[in-house]
């Protein structure tokens, strides 16, 4: 594994009396792109600001390799910070723009020119010195913004969803021109976001936030099939989560149909959460399964078809399938053991499923 680079211990901070960050412990490695995902509120950008140095934590350490920064100020440290809002100088060029930090370190103009064209060809916008901001696309001042974080050569690149503001298009574009820039820089990326298709596509590592508590690291794949306990399965992708009785080792009961599972440790007969992944429910029109249903919607999404199946055992499932189901059909259900992922009740409030109703305007959390 890479050497570690930046950690954080036990990081507490409220603002008003409400508590955003609860003792928060992470490890950062080099080269390593961290995506801190969750919920608005949750203590994402908090926790980005606090390694910035635009925010001091109320108690806990930062350490940047291997040096304590907890009160370092921003322009001190190794690292440079991209925002949703780009806050470009609207009345310098391009180049201008790029080369102001470096003229506030001293740098002689031949440096900075080497550096303003480099920079430039990293974010695909060579020949737009000259260029005035407000002349530029969302996406074209967002590329500006970052090449004018990385010409100061840091160790670290901080991204605020600097995503944001850019239309679907533009968003998935900028999300592979990212991970390029990460393989050729060779630098850390830490980012902030509350899209959990960005986090999957982009990260290394996803740090899955809620109420100011770490829900889970893993990798995206980790993140996904594995999730540690509802909140995480609920908030990342789409998922059936359903009570459930672990009968005992392997055996899991959904209202009274007893399904194999391959999760053990459980206990017997006790209430567990049953997280089974839309795309991994398997419909049979002749009506084969393990119980039956009635098709009761059915929505095309271009690569797959979204469906929603009336159980007789009272459960509606969400199924994805490249298999047209048309609504009153009569189906089969089937899950394969593997694609059962069995959890423990929450144990604390924090790890309960979002609250959809608490998405915030303009944000869809789906579940």
């Amino acid at each position: 594994m890479a050497k570690e680079l930046i950690r954080f211990e036990n990081i507490t901070k409220s603002f008003d009396g409400s508590s955003v960050l609860k003792d928060l412990n992470l490890s950062i490695h080099e080269n390593e792109f961290v995506t801190l995902l969750g919920p608005s509120g949750c203590g994402k950008t908090t926790t980005l600001r606090i390694l910035g140095g635009f925010e001091s934590p109320d108690s806990g350490r930062v350490i940047f390799d291997g040096e304590d920064i907890t009160h370092l100020p921003p322009n001190k440290r190794q690292l440079n910070t991209v925002f949703q809002k780009y806050a470009l100088f609207t009345h310098m060029s391009v180049a201008e723009n790029i080369a102001f930090g470096l003229k506030i370190k001293g740098h002689d103009k031949d440096t900075i020119r080497d550096r303003i064209a480099y920079s430039l060809k990293l974010v695909g916008l060579e020949g737009y010195e000259d260029r005035a901001p407000s002349s530029l696309s969302g996406g074209q001042q967002q590329r500006i913004a970052i090449a004018r974080a990385i010409v100061n050569e840091p160790k670290v690149l901080l991204l605020d969803e600097p995503l944001g503001a850019l239309d679907l298009k533009l968003r998935q574009g900028m999300q592979y021109e990212l991970i390029r820039l990460k393989e050729e820089l060779g630098i850390t990326f830490v980012y902030v976001t509350h899209d959990q298709e960005e986090a999957l596509t982009m990260s290394d590592t996803v740090v899955v936030m809620n109420q100011g508590i770490i829900q889970q690291i893993g990798t995206p794949e980790d993140i996904y099939n594995e999730p540690q306990n509802a909140f995480v399965a609920d908030f990342i992708g789409e998922s059936n989560l359903l009570d459930g009785i672990m009968v005992r080792d392997c055996l899991v009961s959904l209202n009274g149909l007893e399904m194999p599972c391959v999760d053990t440790g459980f206990g017997e007969n006790n209430p567990v959460d049953v997280v089974i992944r839309p795309e991994d429910v398997e419909l049979d029109a002749s009506g084969a399964g393990q119980t039956t249903g009635t098709v009761t919607s059915v929505v095309f999404k271009g690569v797959h078809w979204e469906i929603r199946v009336d159980s007789v055992i009272g459960i509606t499932f969400l199924v994805q399938t490249t298999e047209h189901f048309p609504v009153g059909s009569k189906v089969g259900i089937s899950v394969d053991p593997y694609n059962i992922q069995i959890m423990n009740k929450p144990s604390r409030e924090d790890e309960q499923v979002f609250d959809q109703d608490e998405a915030p305007q303009g944000e869809t959390y789906e579940s």
